[in-house]
């Protein structure tokens, strides 16, 4: 199978040798069938394709899937399309003209047909931000996927786009900005149909505690979730039925996190928690959580951690800023590395296994446990850790030690007996 590039151009290729034939075979192909084959081209390509004729103006009129970051990732010469680097310019903030583009786009679009997809990076004010999402909606957009920043230097951010919490066509939605959350309360009973959920750079300063909207009875379809430096977070609890996907990333302020999921299978925690806090806490209970990847957060003060029996693998990245931080924390991470207890794999950053060389750990015995990776330094002190590991693997099978120094890294892989 070829790359994404490699089908443009041939795409482009075939399009140019049917241009030359008698028999356009192409223009006869089902409407879904061309527009999928133009998704696989850059907009701007697919809208200077409506000039060859009434049919091709008509799909380009209907074209669902509106990826508008693919704008000027290629050059048009009279004889053939020369495509430059597509993800070099992917991720590029649009420009004034690129703007008007997009907005000469929604002005010729045929009024009953749907969008597929939204998708842009761009600088602009709220008020076109708003316009073109509620274009969008009129359209039943099903997913948006939309990064802004605000045209002019200023310390204010954006009010979140309210026209889309009662869309009932929206399945995903991906924003990405200096967003303000409205209230709880509004947001709790809308997106009745949303399947994925995208937050970054959000503003929560004036309501750190989000403890009631992702609750049992909100958000009854969603399956994915993601946060993303939620500025000023700092309580979350996560209990949607059907979610089976959460990831939170950068929510550097988190002081408590209570998850309670009973569908939830995939979970991703990285860069989390305020290292400074006294009262800091999380409560896990995932009973079919199959794989877990916790990273670079910080020792809560106390962790309740419902073993999962489902649990295939677990990669576990703690840090304590200071050894003195007394029981309380070790025994925070007794109680983490508890919930662990039916994992089939797992791995310990070093600092982790550092805290548990430095303390006198009881863990309970990891009674499916076959493959264990270790990162660490494989000082004296971590004889204790490795023999605390030991005792509590009984089914053990490989070990991998990945020893890292200032000057190398190797990797020992043994079998257990």
């Amino acid at each position: 199978m070829g790359t994404r590039s490699s089908k443009r151009k041939n795409i482009a290729q075939i399009l140019d040798n049917e241009a030359k034939s008698a028999i356009d075979r192409i223009t006869d192909l089902p409407d879904a069938v061309l527009h999928h084959i133009l998704f696989l081209l850059p907009i701007k390509c697919v809208a200077q394709m409506s000039i060859l004729s009434k049919r091709w103006k008509f799909l380009w009129s209907t074209f669902p899937d509106l990826d508008f970051t693919t704008l000027n990732p290629f050059e048009i010469s009279s004889k053939n399309l020369k495509f430059m680097n597509y993800d070099k310019h992917r991720n590029h903030p649009l420009d004034t003209a690129q703007m008007d583009f997009i907005t000469q786009v929604f002005s010729i679009r045929d009024k009953h047909s749907d969008i597929r997809i939204l998708c842009f990076r761009a600088r602009l004010s709220f008020s076109r931000l708003n316009s073109l999402i509620r274009s969008a909606i009129r359209h039943n957009v099903k997913e948006l996927d939309i990064e802004v920043t605000t045209s002019v230097t200023t310390d204010d951010y954006f009010n979140f786009p309210r026209c889309v919490i009662g869309s009932e066509s929206l399945r995903v939605l991906k924003l990405k900005s200096g967003f303000r959350l409205p209230p709880s309360s509004i947001m709790r009973d809308g997106f009745q149909s949303l399947h994925t959920l995208s937050l970054s750079l959000v503003i929560l300063y004036n309501q750190p505690n989000l403890s009631d909207l992702f609750s049992e009875s909100s958000f009854p379809l969603l399956k994915k979730l993601h946060l993303d430096m939620c500025f000023g977070l700092k309580y979350l609890h996560v209990g949607c039925r059907g979610l089976e996907d959460l990831s939170l990333e950068k929510c550097f302020q988190l002081q408590g996190l209570d998850i309670s999921c009973a569908k939830l299978a995939k979970m991703r925690v990285t860069s989390c928690f305020d290292a400074y806090s006294k009262k800091s806490w999380v409560r896990i209970n995932a009973p079919k959580l199959e794989h877990l990847f916790w990273q670079f957060n910080a020792v809560s003060d106390t962790t309740i951690f419902e073993p999962s029996n489902f649990l295939r693998e677990a990669y576990v990245g703690l840090f304590m800023l200071n050894r003195a931080n007394g029981m309380g924390k070790v025994q925070s991470v007794n109680g983490f590395l508890s919930g662990l207890s039916h994992a089939g794999s797992l791995i310990l950053e070093s600092q982790t296994f550092e805290i548990l060389s430095n303390n006198n750990f009881y863990i309970q015995p990891f009674c499916n446990l076959k493959s264990l990776e270790l990162h660490t330094g494989f000082k004296k002190s971590n004889v204790q850790g490795l023999a605390c590991l030991f005792r509590s693997s009984p089914t053990l099978h490989t070990l991998i030690l990945k020893i890292t120094n200032d000057r190398f890294i190797k990797n020992k892989t043994s079998r257990a007996r």
